[in-house]
Formats: C-alpha cells, structure tokens, sequence
C-alpha cells in the first residue's frame, strides 16, 4: 500500500505541474510535431482564386498560421487574440489564415473576412493540402514557425495564448 500511495503522489504532481503551465506551453495532441520543418511545396488559392506558395507568403520571417472557417465558434473565440497579436508583431511576423474547404468556399471566406474587416493574408486549402501537411486535427488549430520555418508551437482551440506563442517565435531581443 506504501507504494501505492507513493506512486499516486507522483503521479497527482506530475498532473498538477501539467495543469498548471499556460497553455502555450502544454503539448498538443495531433497535428506538427514541434520541432518539425515547415512543409514544402504547398501552393494554396488566395481568396480571389489565384494561386499562391504558401512558402511566398511566409517569406523569410516568423509565421502564424491559422486553419479557420466562417462556420467554427472555436475560431471567432480566438480572432481578438490573433487581431491582437497581428496588431502588436505585424511588421516582424507573417500572418496566414488558412481556409478550410469542409462546407466553405473560397467567395464564403472572402466575404466574411471583408466583413468584419479582419487583417493578414488569407489563403484557400481547395485540396486540402495543408490539412494534411500540417497534420491539422481542427479548425482553430494554430501553428507557430521560428523564422527558418521550424514549428515552435501548434495548438486548437480558442482560448489559445497567441502571444506567448509568438514570442517563441522570435529572436531574444
């Protein structure tokens, strides 16, 4: 019994330290590996139907990147925090909203992007390419690159900590 109890001590710990770290620290199940190179050679649709390498639209520094559509509360949970992150790292990091095409079209996106008057560059997944690439298990899910295209964060949901993700982005300063 001892070791039992000592054991679920270990155990109970080891959940409260997991718990207790901000989200933009916990692992992710699914998607990226953290760690991993960004994928190569995916070519996308702008949401005017034109084509576009996703590599073109990262360019050469930071990313974040976003598998949204208009239909996913997750998504709109998240957009004060992305609108937040694009206002204060804009000029330092990419940011890419990648449209799924689960009941979406490219036209749906545009308009509701236009709408509400949301910032970035947004593609179109037509194929579902990037899905696939990048492993993405939802809408919401969010994927960080450092500025050599190495994922340093990955995460779903809408209550993700897109600042400090970020942060782990970019150089020390």
């Amino acid at each position: 019994m001892p070791r039992l109890t000592r054991t679920l001590r270990i155990v109970l710990a080891g959940l409260a330290v997991a718990l207790a770290l901000p989200a933009a620290l916990r692992a992710q199940a699914g998607g990226i590996a953290v760690g991993a190179s960004m994928p190569t050679g995916l070519t996308l649709e702008t949401l005017d139907g034109k084509p576009m390498p996703l590599a073109d639209a990262i360019g050469k520094k930071p990313a974040v990147i976003e598998f949204w559509a208009t239909w996913c509360p997750l998504c709109r949970k998240l957009e004060p925090a992305m609108q937040a992150a694009r206002t204060r790292y804009g000029k330092e990091v990419a940011f890419i909203g990648i449209g799924v095409p689960d009941n979406q079209t490219a036209e749906r996106q545009q308009q509701f992007v236009r709408e509400r008057g949301m910032q970035g560059m947004f593609l179109f997944d037509k194929e579902s390419a990037a899905v696939k690439a990048f492993a993405s298990p939802h809408t919401s899910y969010v994927v960080v690159l450092d500025a050599a295209g190495k994922v340093v964060y990955t995460g779903v949901g809408g209550e993700q900590d897109i600042d400090a993700a970020v942060k782990r982005a970019l150089p020390t300063r």
